[in-house]
This record gives structure tokens, sequence and C-alpha cells, in this order.
């Protein structure tokens, strides 16, 4: 398993390169674990993905992934 630094400077990358996407339509290149990826506005999804797996792994983000119903 990746220690945790690791992985949230691999998530500081990735949402950084998410915001260039998003922002400038321009290509972001992420590299972790001696691999390069190069992330271009028609994978933004993709990108997000990645971006959530990551938070997942640092149990930055709930399970349900979403709103929840408020019942009565």
């Amino acid at each position: 398993m990746t220690d945790t630094a690791t992985l949230r400077a691999r998530l500081g990358e990735a949402e950084d390169a998410l915001h260039k996407v998003a922002l400038g339509g321009a290509v972001s290149v992420v590299s972790y674990d001696g691999s390069r990826t190069e992330y271009t506005p028609t994978s933004e999804a993709a990108l997000r993905r990645y971006v959530r797996s990551l938070k997942r792994q640092l149990g930055d983000l709930s399970r349900g992934g979403g709103s929840h119903r408020v019942r009565f």
C-alpha cells in the first residue's frame, strides 16, 4: 500500500492538472509510479475518476459520493 504522503502528493498534482484542464483546456501531465499520463479536455472524466480514487484511498471521500435524502 502506498503511504499517505505519497498519496497526498499525487492528489495535489492530479487536482492541479484537473484545474488546468477544466479552465483552459490545456494538456496536463501527471506522473506516478514511473508512468506518465497526459490529460486533455476530452479525458477530463478520467482525471476526475483518478482524483476520486486517490481521495478514497486517503479516506477523504464518503462511500456514498453524493448528497443524502433527508426523511421525516
